[in-house]
């Protein structure tokens, strides 16, 4: 039986993807075109109706059918797939349906009409010319933007001056995703209260406790499915990842309360014909869970942990959505392994890599250890303060994706990385342009 080959346009398609779309069912039957560049969609400021007309002109220039429009990276590229979707009568959900999980007071506002597992927060109107931290959230609580993308120019405050510290911080730099993410505003319907706000607010947020877990999952014809659990670990006496491991080490009661809280908020949103993940803080003490984020970016970070441990890579449901399929997967799906985590090795000083691992380096470390997937971030000769998408306290050096039988030789496998992966750094004399935790 001869199969159709499609075409689906990508956003920010980049090669290490490229290669897990391909592998997948559904991917090997596919023609995957690059719909605009990261370095255009994720440097600077961007211009978003310009790049939407950029876009716009590469389809219209196709020779061929536009048969799917997907994506898998952070703002802008999360709320420009429903757009072109839009335009085309392609399946995806609906803009405002994004928009309310990205705009982070809109999304609590939400939140809070159908759960209770939700932190205090208020608003912090930057325009003030001396803001006065809000009587609720107490400290320690976060300062964030109501729209920002990877953790960036997010803070934990612990007192007063961390407060007027973390605000300055805020108004020099909420313009490169604040001014943008206001050009996406206006095609929405805003209610009052999220229209007088704006896209260069400042949310402040109780800071939560416990340990860090998100469910993944996907929404198809109105009807919600939550396909799996994760651990997200911070590193000691840091508020950054250390790892995302696929499946969670949590009790199953607690997969359940997470899966839940989740449906009832992706309904209310109206999100329908797209993937999501949720993120939450659970306190095993006094047994309390905290929603923390609702992402609409598809995990192209969790890819590999559901290929090597499920044996097919998330993307098959993007990919599926995208054209309209049911994305449900076969339940008896295995993989190699039984555990598999992304890691991110940082540096927590700013410094110039003078010296990065090789090619040949990464992939004799892969190729001996199995199962290993290793990515530098930075570049020989790029100041780590440069790099794109990177959160307030850190640097990433390297991604490393591991499959492994169990939690001992995961940990054994990621040291060995660490160990044999030679960065070295001419330090920079200048004063730290991240706040110290």
């Amino acid at each position: 039986m001869q199969v159709t080959v499609k075409n689906v346009f990508v956003v920010g398609l980049d090669e290490h993807n490229l290669e897990i779309l391909r592998r997948t069912p559904t991917g090997q039957h596919c023609n995957f075109h690059q719909l605009l560049n990261l370095e255009e969609l994720q440097i600077g400021e961007v211009d978003i109706e310009a790049l939407l007309a950029k876009a716009e002109r590469i389809m219209d220039d196709f020779d061929g059918s536009v048969d799917a429009i997907v994506g898998y990276w952070d703002f802008p590229v999360t709320l420009f797939v429903p757009i072109l979707c839009s335009r085309r009568g392609l399946p995806s959900s609906s803009l405002e349906s994004f928009v309310k999980c990205e705009h982070k007071y809109w999304s609590r506002l939400e939140q809070s009409e159908v759960i209770d597992e939700y932190p205090p927060f208020s608003l912090v109107e930057l325009t003030d010319e001396e803001p006065s931290p809000p009587e609720a959230p107490a400290y320690p609580m976060w300062l964030k933007p109501v729209k920002s993308a990877s953790s960036e120019l997010a803070y934990r405050v612990d007192d007063d001056e961390g407060f007027h510290e973390a605000v300055a911080m805020l108004r020099e730099g909420i313009d490169r995703i604040g001014r943008p993410f206001e050009q996406i505003l206006e095609m929405v319907d805003l209610p009052p209260e999220i229209a007088s706000v704006g896209g260069r607010t400042c949310l402040a947020e109780g800071a939560l406790h416990g340990v860090q877990a998100a469910v993944e999952g996907y929404v198809y014809k109105g009807e919600v499915v939550v396909y799996g659990a994760l651990d997200s670990v911070d590193y000691p006496g840091s508020p950054v990842f250390l790892k995302h491991q696929y499946p969670s080490g949590l009790p199953d009661h607690v997969a359940r309360w997470m899966a839940d809280v989740a449906t009832r908020v992706i309904e209310r949103v109206g999100m329908d014909n797209s993937t999501f993940s949720v993120e939450f803080f659970y306190d095993p003490v006094e047994e309390g869970l905290n929603l923390l984020e609702v992402n609409t970016r598809h995990s192209q970070s969790h890819a590999e942990l559901f290929e090597l441990v499920d044996g097919v890579a998330n993307h098959e449901r993007m990919l599926r959505l995208g054209f309209g399929q049911d994305p449900a997967l076969n339940e008896g799906a295995r993989g190699e392994y039984a555990v598999a985590a992304e890691w991110y090795y940082r540096r927590f000083e700013n410094g110039v890599a003078t010296r990065v691992p090789t090619p040949e380096e990464v992939t004799a470390l892969e190729e001996d250890l199995g199962g290993v997937t290793i990515e530098i971030v930075p570049q020989r000769g790029e100041r780590l303060s440069d790099m794109s998408a990177q959160d307030s306290y850190s640097f990433e050096l390297a991604k490393i994706t591991i499959g492994a039988e169990d939690e001992t030789e995961l940990r054994a496998k990621y040291e060995r990385c660490v160990e044999e992966l030679r960065f070295e750094f001419d330090e920079v004399d200048e004063p730290k342009d991240k706040l110290t935790h």
